[in-house]
């Protein structure tokens, strides 16, 4: 990965980590969905439940891979929940800001689809004697992009700044602290990963309040 990464970028990277474990107020409430979110669901659901997460961590993997599905089929694809994922760099740092700036080259159509391929080969990434940009990369030509593309990518010192920026909103002005944090129209839920029995729970209590 640092054959893509700039020196500067990755002591972003480095310093935005070091960052983020110094806040040390509890979380609060996630501030309102903006245009820098990406999104799944409604727009007019009367549930949005936000996700603090980076594809760096492993229980944000086991979340996506082993609860998502059931959570997008029962709330998302029928329109009672909207979802919005906000990056952030727990974990593997540099993996993490790699693989959003990947997501975000691949499209707002394909966002999704990578994030998910990242957390489905998380763990290959991090096997001894891998090659977390051959992982990348794989992923990258999945989706259309060429090692090019790719390069130019995952080494974009500006969409790196700026990924750096809203992380770093989010660990001072919702004062996110760990991955994954989970917010359900505007309450905290500190579970980490959060069963489908919670998201039941989180979701109908949201429902109740929204009437």
């Amino acid at each position: 990965m640092a054959k893509n990464l700039s020196m500067r970028a990755m002591a972003v990277v480095a310093l935005l980590g070091l960052a983020a474990l110094m806040a040390a107020c509890k979380p609060q409430a996630g501030g309102g969905v903006t245009s820098d979110d990406m999104s799944l669901g409604s727009p007019t659901a009367k549930v949005t439940i936000i996700e603090y997460a980076s594809l760096g961590c492993p229980h944000c993997a086991d979340w996506n891979n082993d609860v998502f599905p059931q959570f997008k089929g029962k709330y998302i694809d029928t329109g009672k929940v909207k979802y919005v994922l906000r990056e952030f760099l727990t974990g593997d740092a540099q993996v993490a800001a790699a693989g959003f700036l990947l997501a975000r080259c691949a499209g707002k159509d394909k966002y999704f689809q990578v994030v998910d391929e990242v957390y489905r080969h998380q763990r290959d990434m991090y096997q001894s004697g891998s090659s977390p940009r051959a992982v990348l990369l794989n992923i990258a030509e999945s989706m259309g992009l060429t090692e090019a593309q790719f390069d130019a990518c995952v080494g974009n010192d500006s969409a790196l700044e700026a990924l750096t920026k809203r992380v770093e909103g989010y660990a001072a002005n919702d004062h996110i602290e760990a991955t994954p944090t989970f917010v359900v129209n505007g309450k905290v839920y500190n579970a980490g990963e959060m069963t489908m029995d919670q998201l039941d729970k989180a979701v109908a209590e949201a429902e109740a309040g929204a009437k």
